[in-house]
């Protein structure tokens, strides 16, 4: 058992992970080679539903990837579709907060996985969370020779931070 933290992959133009898609989340995602996925970050004022408030797809986003990333602890690229997420909306999420979204790997087979995700305050309380069922992209769905035109890599915390902090 060690506590090592592995950094995932990030792409340009992912809503979530896209570091260069001016609309995106820019979210980085870090796994400790098991089960469990993590992210921190701050949802900015556009991505609000209503004042203070995070829009409620955001939400969704947010949760949809930090518990599909569960699937590539050991392996980033291999990849899943989302084939149903379930939210439960808590609280409401709020924008302009430092909140911590974590995904947990609770099965993997061949060709289906199941995850749960979760979003927390910052005093650890549950916000938000949801139920997943995932199904494997088929072989030669996606072209990995592509990765570098869409920026499949792992990108150095510095790059968000100081992309973020123009928004």
């Amino acid at each position: 058992m060690t506590n090592q933290t592995i950094k995932q992959p990030n792409s340009r133009m992912c809503f979530a992970c896209g570091l260069e898609n001016p609309a995106g989340l820019h979210l980085h995602f870090y796994d400790d080679g098991r089960e469990t996925v993590t992210s921190e970050f701050v949802i900015a004022e556009h991505h609000q539903g209503y004042p203070g408030v995070a829009q409620g797809g955001i939400v969704a986003a947010i949760l949809d990837e930090v518990g599909g990333r569960t699937v590539m602890i050991g392996n980033p690229n291999r990849f899943f579709f989302t084939a149903k997420l379930e939210v439960k909306y808590r609280q409401p999420v709020p924008t302009g907060v430092h909140l911590r979204a974590v995904g947990r790997l609770l099965r993997l087979k061949e060709r289906l996985a199941t995850a749960h995700a979760e979003i927390h305050a910052p005093n650890g309380e549950v916000l938000a969370e949801a139920d997943l069922v995932l199904s494997n992209v088929p072989a030669g769905t996606l072209n990995l020779a592509e990765a570098d035109r869409l920026g499949w890599r792992v990108y150095p915390d510095s790059f968000t931070q100081t992309n973020n902090a123009q928004q």
